[in-house]
């Protein structure tokens, strides 16, 4: 848990890492943009084969595009909740969640047992 003493200066913390963190996955989501645009599918310029890469490794490329977007919502949430003043606290009981946690994952909007628990 938090010391009584440290909770503020530990948000801020926090709120640095998610902010560099999510620089980083904007960062990355920008320089992988081109790989991600429509293949084009002109049969006299690319063989079959080298359209079918190029198919796969744009499929690839959306999947991961997609997981940094997922990746940066659960940021944005996080800094809304520190903004609101309910930052380390668990989204669904509202109990405190743990500092090791939070230093592990600091996005995470849950607490462990309510991670570990079956959906509501």
């Amino acid at each position: 848990m938090w010391g009584r003493n440290d909770g503020p200066a530990r948000v801020s913390e926090f709120g640095d890492r998610l902010r560099a963190l999510r620089d980083e996955l904007t960062r990355l989501a920008a320089a992988s943009a081109e790989s991600r645009r429509p293949v084009e599918l002109d049969q006299s310029r690319v063989g079959r084969l080298s359209r079918m890469d190029a198919l796969q490794a744009q499929a690839m490329q959306q999947a991961s595009d997609g997981r940094r977007q997922r990746e940066i919502a659960r940021i944005d949430a996080a800094l809304a909740r520190i903004v609101a003043g309910e930052y380390g606290f668990c989204t669904r009981c509202g109990e405190e969640i743990a500092a090791k946690r939070l230093a592990l994952d600091p996005a995470t909007p849950l607490c462990i047992d309510c991670a570990a628990a079956p959906p509501d």
